[in-house]
């Protein structure tokens, strides 16, 4: 159906003339006229009829009304839902209980005005697809892995570098230690089933290992973090590796322990990645909240892959 006839009958409607809803819409009487005229054509009925006082519904035209006016709002929440600046910023935090989904849960909380759309894809690939199609506006990520770098339209800034805690059971070797050196964790099996082979985390982890001589298992199926966690509490030889602000929650019977990594302390780097020409007004003000909010990057004592782009 031809909106922009439903609209010019609306008008009409609204006007009680065909001349003053032409003066409204700023087209002529006979453009009017016309589009009612094939608004009629196509529902096979006369909405109107011309009387001294100016237009008046027929019956049919009642009824279609409501149905007209449906038509319009719907077309405008159509509009809204995509027009920069109207619609939310979408952005791509991974999971839920990792510290991008803070860091914007915290913009949030500054910004309550800016309405946001929050999505999870699944690696630094699909990120970058979807950046360059519109599909969202900005993603955290690690950026990128070795031999694979951004591509010239994608833009990124690092906003945070997440310590790694070592998580164990009540009865693993090191579950009364205050703190562990990266040295003390090897020879200690480290299972995590969440590492994807050709991932950005992958990536991290892998270069972690080469670097320090670590054992890392990501044998057996992912089950998700709560499967993990009973896994540790119940087996002494086994560990595994948590961000800092990963947020978990366990039952008080199973005595995790989360232990700082010094030595040096292996940090996750976090960065937010935008399209270049993306022209959504609260994506400036979500960068630079990021940026004012960072704490220190590159501190003394820590470790992250020589890909990680600087800041």
């Amino acid at each position: 159906m031809d909106l922009e006839a439903v609209r010019t009958f609306a008008a009409v409607v609204a006007a009680g003339q065909f001349q003053k809803a032409a003066a409204d819409l700023e087209i002529t009487q006979q453009a009017v006229s016309k589009r009612i005229a094939a608004l009629e054509r196509d529902l096979g009925v006369r909405l109107f009829t011309r009387t001294p006082r100016g237009a008046e519904l027929t019956i049919d035209g009642q009824a279609f009304l409501p149905h007209a006016r449906e038509l319009l709002r719907a077309a405008e929440r159509a509009v809204a839902s995509v027009r920069t600046g109207r619609r939310p910023l979408r952005v791509d935090v991974i999971a839920s209980r990792v510290a991008p989904s803070g860091l914007l849960r915290e913009f949030h909380r500054v910004n309550p005005g800016i309405e946001l759309d929050v999505v999870m894809l699944f690696d630094v690939e699909a990120a970058v697809t979807a950046l360059r199609s519109g599909a969202i506006d900005a993603s955290f990520r690690a950026v990128a892995a070795p031999g694979r770098p951004l591509p010239d339209d994608i833009g990124s800034v690092r906003v945070l570098d997440e310590p790694l805690q070592l998580l164990t059971g009540p009865a693993h070797a090191l579950a009364g230690a205050r703190s562990v050196t990266v040295a003390e964790l090897v020879g200690h099996r480290i299972w995590m089933p969440g590492i994807a082979p050709g991932t950005e985390w992958a990536a991290y982890y892998e270069d972690l290992v080469a670097g320090f001589g670590l054992t890392i298992e990501a044998t057996g199926p992912n089950f998700g973090s709560d499967a993990l966690l009973d896994t540790v509490a119940d087996t002494p030889a086994l560990a595994t590796l948590m961000s800092e602000h990963t947020r978990l929650v366990w039952p008080a019977g199973h005595g995790l322990r989360r232990i700082p990594v010094t030595g040096p302390t292996p940090v996750y780097p976090h960065s937010l990645l935008w399209h270049r020409d993306n022209p959504h007004p609260a994506l400036p003000v979500l960068r630079a909240h990021l940026v004012a909010a960072a704490p220190a990057l590159d501190a003394a004592g820590t470790w992250r892959p020589d890909w990680v782009l600087p800041r």
